[in-house]
């Protein structure tokens, strides 16, 4: 009767389920992971799920975090379903992968972080991982299979063969293939150290073969004209050879020419620096110059700059000219010559008390050293040096000092002095100018003329006035316009 009753029953739960359509997948497994009361659902995209079944784990970084909760077929991919909890901290970006537990263990969904590039923004509820953020390990029957395929007809027999050629090639040569892998090992490390200008040359040869493109009829009318210029070369080679070797000669003459005379190329350089300052401190004003000084004294302002200033213009007009002479006086002795006469000299007992001194050619020797020693005195403040001697002397010493008390109160001399002789500047002569008709000469400047003067001399002379006295070829190209007839 028991038998009966769990037989009955075990009935009615089958027609419940197949009316229901229910599956043994849906049941909850015991002690499956924990996906809370409200988990987060996320679709994954998978080429091949291969075996992998609902209500499969969710793992992430080894760590059950939810369930598979379907698997559906979605044109020729396959969409899994995800339940996860809530707090998994995933970037949006995260990507899955189907692993195995162990070698013939259950299949498992992984979902980690990409190795590169993870985004800010969070893995979110309803988030799709595409098919390319998708993927799966090698099954063990693909791994056997390539394996048997590698032991069966394969080149593991062939194998045996390289490792015996190897060891020959390289018997005694360890150093020589160590040092190889080597110098191959720093090659690709610099090779990856300057990736980045290795892309830019390449960058940069494309933007060149994109130009070189654009100027590809040109190329070809050069090469086209280019076998004609290597023949007027070829033509011309001794002429080239020769033209070189006088070139080396010249190079190797200029070389020693330089080297010696470096020296004295660095002394003109350095000397010419103060001369060329100055020439770049007097800027505008060196140029501004030239106008005046190429045509000087009849520069603009005085031959007038338009014919109306220059008929306004009178002769006798002038330039005002500023003339800085800078003379050098360290040269003139300070003390009298003593330079003896051979003749009789005048001794100093012998000079006047009174008077004008002798001429200093025919003094003697004491007078000579009793006039340097005043004079030396007097340079220290000394004037003790000075007495006794004769009034004539005392009138030259006070010409160079006047001292108070020797050469009198004001620094007058007390004795009459004798009249200083200057040597003057010679004057160039300056022809006087005589014009018929008037009373002064030369050519006085406007309103210059005495009051008695004839009514037309109100201005300055005329041309035909200026042609009898000067050249008549020189008035008229000087003056024109300024006077008339």
């Amino acid at each position: 009767m028991t038998r009966l009753k769990v037989l009955v029953l075990g009935v009615l739960v089958t027609l419940f389920l197949s009316a229901c359509e229910a599956s043994v997948y849906s049941l909850p497994l015991p002690g499956g992971p924990d996906v809370g009361e409200d988990p987060m659902t996320v679709r994954v995209e998978f080429a091949d799920v291969l075996d992998l079944v609902p209500q499969s784990t969710v793992k992430v970084n080894d760590v059950s975090v939810g369930k598979v909760s379907a698997i559906d077929l979605e044109g020729y991919q396959a969409l899994v379903t995800l339940e996860i909890q809530r707090d998994v901290d995933l970037p949006g970006n995260a990507v899955a992968e189907l692993r195995q537990t162990s070698l013939l263990g259950e299949k498992f969904v992984e979902l980690s972080a990409p190795d590169e590039g993870a985004i800010e923004s969070r893995l979110r509820d309803g988030a799709v991982i595409p098919i390319e953020r998708a993927g799966r390990n090698p099954e063990v029957e693909e791994v056997l299979g390539a394996l048997s395929l590698l032991l069966n007809g394969g080149g593991v027999a062939q194998l045996k063969t390289i490792t015996q050629e190897l060891n020959q090639a390289l018997e005694g040569r360890e150093d020589s293939a160590r040092s190889v892998l080597r110098n191959l090992r720093t090659f690709t490390g610099q090779l990856d150290e300057n990736k980045t200008d290795i892309v830019d040359a390449i960058e940069s040869l494309n933007r060149l073969a994109l130009a070189a493109e654009k100027q590809l009829p040109t190329i070809d009318k050069a090469l086209d004209e280019l076998p004609s210029a290597l023949e007027s070369i070829d033509r011309q080679r001794d002429d080239l050879v020769e033209m070189l070797a006088a070139l080396d000669r010249l190079s190797s003459v200029a070389v020693d020419v330089i080297t010696r005379s470096k020296g004295a190329t660095i002394t003109s350089l350095q000397r010419l620096d103060p001369v060329l300052t100055q020439l770049a401190a007097s800027g505008d004003d060196f140029t501004n110059a030239f106008h005046v000084f190429l045509t000087y004294p009849f520069v603009d302002e005085v031959v007038g700059r338009d014919p109306q200033v220059a008929r306004n213009l009178h002769m006798g007009d002038y330039t005002n000219l500023s003339i800085t002479l800078d003379v050098d006086l360290t040269g003139i002795p300070t003390t009298i010559p003593t330079t003896l006469p051979t003749e009789a000299c005048i001794p100093l007992s012998a000079l006047p008390q009174d008077g004008p001194l002798p001429d200093t050619s025919k003094l003697c020797q004491d007078a000579l050293d009793a006039i340097n020693d005043c004079l030396e005195g007097l340079r220290r403040g000394d004037v003790a040096a000075c007495v006794g001697l004769p009034g004539s002397v005392i009138s030259v010493v006070c010409q160079q000092y006047p001292v108070p008390g020797l050469c009198g109160g004001s620094g007058d001399p007390t004795v009459p002095l004798p009249t200083p002789t200057v040597p003057s500047l010679p004057v160039p002569s300056i022809p006087t100018i005589t014009v018929p008709g008037l009373p002064l000469p030369g050519l006085p400047r406007p309103g210059a003329y005495p009051a008695d003067a004839p009514p037309d001399r109100g201005r300055g002379p005329t041309m035909g006035e200026l042609a009898e006295v000067y050249d008549p070829a020189l008035v008229s190209l000087l003056v024109p316009a300024m006077v008339t007839r």
